[in-house]
């Protein structure tokens, strides 16, 4: 499942599972442009207003806020942090 709104989409675009185009900023609806042949990966976020060019490429996971160039490769993920000694919070007893 994907959220593709206020969107236009180029000829064999592939829009991977999970991905969603952030179109509202909560006053405005903004537009997210793919181009031809563009390659979207899962669980990707699209921040319009935005464009992807022709055969540009998003890395799955990316939250992507920028143009998106032809034959480009997009990576907009924090670097992963492991936190060593970590506990999961406890609830409290009744």
């Amino acid at each position: 499942l994907a959220y593709v709104g206020d969107a236009s989409v180029g000829a064999d675009a592939n829009i991977g599972a999970g991905t969603i185009t952030c179109n509202y900023d909560g006053a405005n609806k903004h537009r997210t442009e793919l181009g031809k042949n563009v390659f979207i990966g899962s669980n990707s976020t699209l921040v319009a207003p935005l464009k992807v060019e022709d055969d540009g490429f998003v890395a799955a996971g990316s939250t992507v806020t920028a143009t998106v160039g032809s034959a480009q490769l997009a990576v907009g993920r924090a670097k992963q942090r492991n936190i060593d000694g970590w506990k999961r919070p406890v609830k409290p007893k009744k």
